[in-house]
C-alpha cells in the first residue's frame, strides 16, 4: 500500500473499547440550526439530504411524519433524530396541509443560527431544529446501518443520563437567550452521541457487517484505528499488531466479518474521506493526497480514479459547486 506518515502509530494508544474509541471525537458540525417559536396551526416538509436530522421539541403540539411510519405525536422534551436525512415533516397536526415556512419570520445571528416565528390562532410550540453534518467521520458506516428515525423515549430507559440533559435542553429552549443555540448544539452533541451509543448496546448482536467488527475485541480495535488515523502507513502486519493477533488469524477473521480484506477496505475508506474533503471549499488535490498519506498527488488521483471511476479533480468540481443547503429544508 503506497502510503506514508512521519510518526509511527502506537498500538498502545487504542483502548480497548472500539465504539469509545469511534465516538471519541464525536461533534455535530452545525450546517445550520435554530429555535423556532410557530404557532397552531403550522407544517414544514424537509427534504431528503445527506445530512443527519435533529428536531427537539421544548413545547408541543408537534407532530412528525415519515413513509416508513406514518404520523407520529412528539411530546415536551421529545428528541428525534434522522441519522440519514430521510426526507419527513413537522407540524402542529397531522390535518395542517401546505408549507408555512415561508410566512415565518427569520431572524438571523450570525453564521448559520436563526431563530424562526410564525404568528397563528392557537397554541405556540418551540422546536429547536438542525441540519448537521457528522465530524466524526469513523461513525459514518454505523449511521448507515442506523433506523431512519430514532426518538429518545425509546431508549432513554437506558441511559440515565438522557432525561436530565433533555430537561437541560428544554430550560436552555424555553426562551431566546444570549449563546442559546450554541449552547443547545453542545447538548444536541452530547445527546447524539449518548442515543447512538444506547442504540448500538441495544441491538442485537450481528454476526458479520461493520458493527459485529466494531464490537469483536480484535478487528475492532484495528477498525477504529484505520477510521481515526487514515493517513497512517498501515499494512496487514501493523493492523494484527494493533488488534493483538497474528497476521493470519487477523486477516481471516476481518475478511470473515467485513466481506472484504484490510487493506481494500482502508483505500474504499480513504477515498470516502477524500471526496468528502474534496467537495470542501478551497481544498487541494495535493492537500486531501497528503492527509491521507499519499507519497505523490499522482498515485493519489490514480488510486482515487481506480476506486471510484473519476477524476479527483472533476469530482471536486462537481461537488464544490453544489448549492449549500439552507437551514436543511
Amino acid at each position: 500500500m503506497p502510503y506514508h506518515s512521519s510518526e509511527p502509530y502506537l498500538p498502545s494508544a487504542v483502548p480497548m473499547d472500539a465504539l469509545s474509541e469511534v465516538l471519541q471525537d464525536f461533534r455535530l458540525s452545525g450546517v445550520s440550526y435554530g429555535r423556532c417559536e410557530l404557532q397552531h396551526p403550522w407544517g414544514i416538509g424537509f427534504a431528503e439530504q445527506p445530512l443527519l436530522r435533529f428536531h427537539f421539541v421544548s413545547k408541543g403540539p408537534c407532530w412528525i411524519h415519515t413513509d416508513e411510519f406514518g404520523w407520529q405525536e412528539l411530546n415536551d422534551g421529545d428528541l428525534v433524530l434522522l441519522p440519514q436525512g430521510n426526507a419527513h415533516r413537522l407540524a402542529s397536526a397531522p390535518d395542517v396541509a401546505g408549507d408555512t415556512l415561508k410566512s415565518c419570520q427569520v431572524t438571523r445571528f450570525g453564521g448559520n443560527v436563526c431563530e424562526m416565528v410564525q404568528d397563528g390562532t392557537g397554541p405556540t410550540s418551540t422546536l429547536f431544529v438542525g441540519s448537521m453534518a457528522l465530524g466524526a467521520r469513523a461513525l459514518h458506516p454505523l449511521i448507515s446501518l442506523m433506523p431512519s428515525i430514532i426518538k429518545s423515549r425509546d431508549i432513554e430507559a437506558n441511559d440515565p443520563m438522557v432525561g436530565p440533559l433533555l430537561a437541560a435542553m428544554t430550560a436552555e429552549a424555553a426562551q431566546p437567550r444570549m449563546g442559546g443555540a450554541t449552547i443547545l448544539s453542545r447538548m444536541a452533541d452530547l445527546l447524539t452521541a449518548r442515543l447512538i451509543r444506547c442504540w448500538v448496546d441495544c441491538t442485537s448482536s450481528s454476526t458479520t457487517g461493520w458493527l459485529a467488527a466494531i464490537r469483536d475485541v480484535h478487528v475492532g480495535r484495528a477498525l477504529a484505528a484505520m477510521h481515526r488515523d487514515p493517513g497512517n502507513n498501515w499494512t496487514v502486519e501493523s493492523l494484527a499488531g494493533v488488534a493483538g493477533q497474528s497476521r493470519s488469524v487477523f486477516a481471516e477473521r476481518f475478511s470473515a466479518l467485513l466481506g472484504e480484506g484490510a487493506a481494500h477496505y482502508l483505500t474504499r475508506w480513504r477515498m470516502q474521506l477524500a471526496q468528502e474533503w474534496l467537495g470542501q471549499s478551497g481544498t487541494a488535490v495535493a492537500e486531501v493526497a497528503a492527509r491521507l498519506g499519499y507519497e505523490s498527488e499522482a498515485s493519489f488521483a490514480r488510486a482515487f480514479k481506480r476506486t471510484t471511476g473519476a477524476s479527483p479533480g472533476a469530482v471536486r468540481r462537481e461537488l464544490s459547486g453544489q448549492t449549500a443547503i439552507e437551514f436543511g429544508l
